[in-house]
């Protein structure tokens, strides 16, 4: 999957919370602190008997289950992870190059993690409009790489948002912020992780969440713009500009929408279009995206 294209977006909310908090869930997150596994689910049990309603009952079983299916392996491969890397050369060689590297990695046991997301299904039904319940299981989705039920979920969580007029709540039940923006700005965090796998079975997943974000918020410009971007790399340029038009007329000086016409303008061979949109975004980007556009006009003039 190519690259030129660019997305917005904002920082991943994390799941665990560490706000002031009922007995229960303290001793627990104390526990957990302690990775005291056996303690933890002897408190999980006591707490389910005392009070099976509490949201923060089925975040912390969904919490426990997590850490327990993490498993820590090492790995031998040419695809190294992390930053604690042993490189493997070969002596009968003259390339420095490594021929392949040891490293950690990690794995979730299956099993074990399908205890979890049945804890959090629980959760999300008794309290349906706890957002942090629907997006800790969306971020462990994307863990374990099951793009297709992460998918879903947001969908199903932009569909159940309309119905309650985007009144979540979070941890404690404590109320979202700006809740529109809110969601919208995590889910395209969500969107930016399927782009970022480069690979190209996943377009029709961004498209999917895109066209369930715009049916109910069509001046959603991140949106657009990740439709469109599906519409380019399919080599459907005017598709693509639909959508960036429409962006466009939003925000004349969103320099990513500019910058994203420009780009499908120069690849549907319409150079004058493209100079136009570069000229734009240079105009009103930053230094980076300035520096790119600029470099760009400079190419097109040449050809």
């Amino acid at each position: 999957m190519s690259k030129q294209f660019k997305l917005s977006f904002i920082g991943l909310m994390l799941f665990l919370n560490e706000a002031p908090c009922q007995t229960f869930k303290q001793q627990f997150a104390d526990l957990f602190s302690e990775k005291d596994t056996l303690r933890q689910l002897n408190l999980l049990k006591n707490w389910e008997s005392a009070d099976s309603q509490d949201p923060e009952l089925y975040i912390a079983y969904f919490n426990y289950y997590v850490n327990k299916s993490t498993k820590e392996i090492v790995t031998l491969g040419n695809n190294p992870k992390g930053e604690d890397v042993l490189q493997i050369l070969d002596n009968d060689s003259s390339s420095d190059a490594p021929v392949a590297f040891i490293y950690g990695d990690t794995y979730y046991d299956p099993e074990i993690l399908e205890n979890g997301f049945d804890y959090i299904d629980k959760g999300i039904k008794l309290h349906p409009t706890r957002l942090d319940m629907r997006f800790g299981k969306t971020y462990m989705f994307g863990k374990v790489e099951d793009y297709e039920n992460l998918t879903v979920e947001i969908i199903k969580t932009l569909d159940y948002s309309v119905a309650i007029q985007n009144k979540w709540m979070w941890a404690d039940n404590k109320p979202v912020d700006d809740p529109k923006n809110f969601l919208l700005g995590n889910i395209q965090n969500y969107v930016l992780q399927l782009y970022n796998t480069e690979n190209d079975d996943l377009l029709e997943n961004m498209k999917r969440i895109a066209e369930a974000a715009l049916k109910y918020y069509p001046d959603h410009i991140e949106s657009l713009t990740n439709l469109s971007i599906v519409y380019s790399l399919r080599k459907e340029y005017d598709k693509a500009l639909e959508s960036l038009l429409i962006a466009y007329k939003l925000d004349p000086k969103d320099s990513i929408v500019l910058l994203n016409i420009a780009q499908a303008y120069k690849l549907k061979g319409e150079n004058k279009n493209a100079i136009k949109y570069y000229k734009l975004s240079a105009k009103y980007g930053e230094r980076d995206s300035k520096a790119y556009a600029e470099e760009q006009i400079e190419i097109l003039k040449k050809l």
